[in-house]
Protein backbone atom coordinates (compact mmCIF):
# COMPACT_ATOMS: atom_id res chain seq x y z
CA UNK A 1 0.00 0.00 0.00
CA UNK A 2 1.38 3.38 -1.11
CA UNK A 3 2.14 5.73 1.84
CA UNK A 4 0.50 8.98 1.13
CA UNK A 5 3.09 12.01 1.51
CA UNK A 6 2.29 14.38 5.10
CA UNK A 7 1.23 18.02 4.45
CA UNK A 8 3.77 20.64 5.52
CA UNK A 9 1.98 23.20 5.76
CA UNK A 10 0.18 21.85 8.91
CA UNK A 11 0.83 23.10 12.23
CA UNK A 12 2.11 20.27 14.86
CA UNK A 13 1.54 17.92 11.57
CA UNK A 14 2.56 14.66 13.52
CA UNK A 15 0.73 15.33 16.78
CA UNK A 16 -1.88 15.88 14.67
CA UNK A 17 -2.09 12.77 12.99
CA UNK A 18 -1.50 11.13 15.99
CA UNK A 19 -4.51 12.88 17.40
CA UNK A 20 -6.91 12.13 14.85
CA UNK A 21 -5.61 8.05 14.87
CA UNK A 22 -6.46 8.01 17.94
CA UNK A 23 -9.95 9.66 17.62
CA UNK A 24 -10.97 7.26 14.30
CA UNK A 25 -9.69 4.18 17.13
CA UNK A 26 -12.29 5.31 19.69
CA UNK A 27 -14.82 5.57 17.10
CA UNK A 28 -13.66 2.15 15.20
CA UNK A 29 -14.42 0.66 18.52
CA UNK A 30 -17.62 2.80 20.19
CA UNK A 31 -19.46 3.19 16.98
CA UNK A 32 -22.16 6.30 16.67
CA UNK A 33 -24.76 6.69 18.99
CA UNK A 34 -22.95 7.11 22.24
CA UNK A 35 -23.28 10.38 24.50
CA UNK A 36 -20.52 12.98 24.26
CA UNK A 37 -19.12 12.44 27.14
CA UNK A 38 -18.74 8.41 26.75
CA UNK A 39 -16.27 9.70 23.85
CA UNK A 40 -14.73 12.26 26.20
CA UNK A 41 -14.15 9.35 28.28
CA UNK A 42 -12.82 6.55 25.93
CA UNK A 43 -10.43 9.47 24.10
CA UNK A 44 -8.84 9.67 27.45
CA UNK A 45 -8.33 5.80 27.88
CA UNK A 46 -6.38 6.23 24.50
CA UNK A 47 -4.60 8.88 24.95
CA UNK A 48 -3.18 7.68 28.26
CA UNK A 49 -2.55 4.31 26.41
CA UNK A 50 -0.26 5.72 24.33
CA UNK A 51 1.62 8.39 26.74
CA UNK A 52 0.28 11.27 25.29
CA UNK A 53 -0.04 14.22 27.60
CA UNK A 54 -3.20 15.90 27.91
CA UNK A 55 -5.02 17.74 30.42
CA UNK A 56 -8.77 17.16 30.55
CA UNK A 57 -11.75 19.43 31.25
CA UNK A 58 -8.71 22.04 31.75
CA UNK A 59 -10.73 25.17 33.49
CA UNK A 60 -9.26 28.56 31.60
CA UNK A 61 -10.95 32.25 33.08
CA UNK A 62 -11.90 34.75 30.96
CA UNK A 63 -9.58 38.06 32.51
CA UNK A 64 -10.68 41.50 31.25
CA UNK A 65 -8.45 44.20 33.28
CA UNK A 66 -7.17 41.75 35.79
CA UNK A 67 -10.70 41.37 36.51
CA UNK A 68 -11.83 37.12 36.15
CA UNK A 69 -14.88 37.86 33.90
CA UNK A 70 -15.87 34.69 33.37
CA UNK A 71 -14.66 30.87 32.66
CA UNK A 72 -14.11 27.79 29.71
CA UNK A 73 -13.43 24.25 30.32
CA UNK A 74 -11.43 22.86 27.63
CA UNK A 75 -12.42 19.05 27.05
CA UNK A 76 -8.92 18.10 26.35
CA UNK A 77 -5.19 19.79 26.06
CA UNK A 78 -3.04 18.19 24.44
CA UNK A 79 0.69 18.72 24.99
CA UNK A 80 -0.20 22.11 26.07
CA UNK A 81 -0.21 22.39 21.76
CA UNK A 82 -3.84 21.84 21.11
CA UNK A 83 -7.07 22.21 22.14
CA UNK A 84 -9.45 18.83 21.50
CA UNK A 85 -13.12 19.08 21.99
CA UNK A 86 -15.37 16.39 21.53
CA UNK A 87 -18.43 16.18 20.11
CA UNK A 88 -21.51 14.03 19.29
CA UNK A 89 -23.73 15.66 16.92
CA UNK A 90 -24.48 15.44 12.59
CA UNK A 91 -23.34 18.61 12.29
CA UNK A 92 -20.78 20.97 12.95
CA UNK A 93 -21.99 24.10 14.07
CA UNK A 94 -20.98 27.81 13.92
CA UNK A 95 -21.00 27.95 17.60
CA UNK A 96 -18.66 25.05 18.51
CA UNK A 97 -16.14 26.33 16.06
CA UNK A 98 -16.57 30.07 17.84
CA UNK A 99 -16.48 27.91 21.08
CA UNK A 100 -12.88 26.53 19.84
CA UNK A 101 -11.43 29.74 18.67
CA UNK A 102 -12.18 32.12 21.95
CA UNK A 103 -10.24 28.61 23.97
CA UNK A 104 -7.44 29.28 21.33
CA UNK A 105 -7.43 33.05 22.09
CA UNK A 106 -7.61 32.78 25.71
CA UNK A 107 -4.76 30.04 25.89
CA UNK A 108 -2.86 32.01 23.06
CA UNK A 109 -2.53 28.43 21.07
CA UNK A 110 -2.48 27.95 17.39
CA UNK A 111 -4.54 24.57 16.55
CA UNK A 112 -8.06 23.01 17.68
CA UNK A 113 -9.28 20.24 16.51
CA UNK A 114 -13.51 19.78 16.81
CA UNK A 115 -13.91 16.18 16.63
CA UNK A 116 -17.81 15.35 15.72
CA UNK A 117 -18.76 11.30 16.73
CA UNK A 118 -21.29 11.23 13.98
CA UNK A 119 -23.78 8.18 12.78
CA UNK A 120 -21.60 8.80 9.42
CA UNK A 121 -18.30 7.80 10.79
CA UNK A 122 -15.48 10.59 12.81
CA UNK A 123 -15.83 14.00 11.56
CA UNK A 124 -13.47 16.29 12.52
CA UNK A 125 -11.99 20.09 11.66
CA UNK A 126 -8.76 21.85 12.29
CA UNK A 127 -9.37 25.70 14.15
CA UNK A 128 -6.45 27.75 13.49
CA UNK A 129 -5.78 30.85 15.53
CA UNK A 130 -3.17 32.81 13.58
CA UNK A 131 -3.07 36.29 15.11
Amino acid sequence: MKKLPKRKDLIYPELSYTLIGVLFDVYNHLGPGHKEKYYQKAVAIALKDINLLFKEQLYSPVIFNDNNIGRYYLDFLIEDKIVLEIKSGEKFLKQNITQIYSYLKIKKLKLGILANFTKEGLKFRRILNIR
